[in-house]
């Protein structure tokens, strides 16, 4: 029998990167006019053609920069790990993670809530993370991000706790990413009170990285003279 042919995925690189201001310019209009479209038809229903009409633009011209849908929401999505990303590191440093569980606690709270915030106030954002996740093509964007921030992380609290081993640091750090963007995403799912989900969720994480301090060794009783 013959094997079946896999189809390769989708072109996600933009064709031509602008360089002159009127290029630019048209760049961001379509990219702006692919937002508001997958804000109002979603993933499946979000076509260059429809874009292209919101942009008024043609498809050429489209085409020009982004080769199909999948490019639109590629760029889109590395824009809006940037724009969460960004938020670590107004929240997170060696000294926050170095201060004990209260300050990771903290901390955890206004970088899930600012995330939150980022991603409501970027258009098109939770359709754009639910692509991300859903779209095969394009999960490779979001690991690569979180991938990212999971060593510069790691690394922090590799400075914070000198004693911790660092295969701990990197898995538990890899954990609080992947459960920070899914709990903001657990927001847009379902009606819950943010400060109260984000206050949980801080909690839960905070006091595991408390655990990652190694014991100090214990303390020898002095002999007798």
């Amino acid at each position: 029998m013959p094997t079946a042919r896999r189809t390769p995925p989708p072109s996600l690189t933009t064709k031509v990167q602008p360089a002159q201001q009127r290029a630019a310019e048209t760049f961001e209009r379509i990219l702006d006019a692919a937002a508001k479209t997958l804000t109002e038809v979603g993933i499946e229903r979000l076509s260059t053609n429809l874009v292209c009409e919101r942009a008024g633009l043609s498809p050429p011209a489209l085409y020009r920069y982004f080769p199909n849908k999948y490019s639109l929401l590629a760029e889109l999505g590395k824009r809006l790990m940037q724009r969460q990303n960004d938020c670590i590191g107004q929240w997170i440093s060696q000294e926050v993670l170095a201060g004990g569980r209260a300050a990771i606690e903290t901390a955890l709270v206004g970088l899930l809530l600012d995330t939150y915030q980022v991603t409501r106030d970027t258009e098109g954002g939770v359709w754009i993370m639910r692509a991300l996740r859903a779209v095969p093509a394009l999960q490779e964007i979001r690991l690569a991000s979180h991938t990212q921030v999971t060593r510069a992380q790691a690394r922090l609290l590799a400075q914070a706790l000198p004693g911790a081993k660092p295969a701990e640091l990197k898995l538990a750090s890899r954990i609080v990413v992947e459960l920070i963007y899914a709990t903001v995403e657990m927001l847009f799912d379902e009606t819950l009170d943010a400060k109260r989900v984000a206050a949980v969720t801080a909690g839960m994480l905070a006091s595991h990285v408390e655990r990652l301090v190694p014991p100090s060794p214990p303390q020898q009783s002095r002999q007798r003279r």
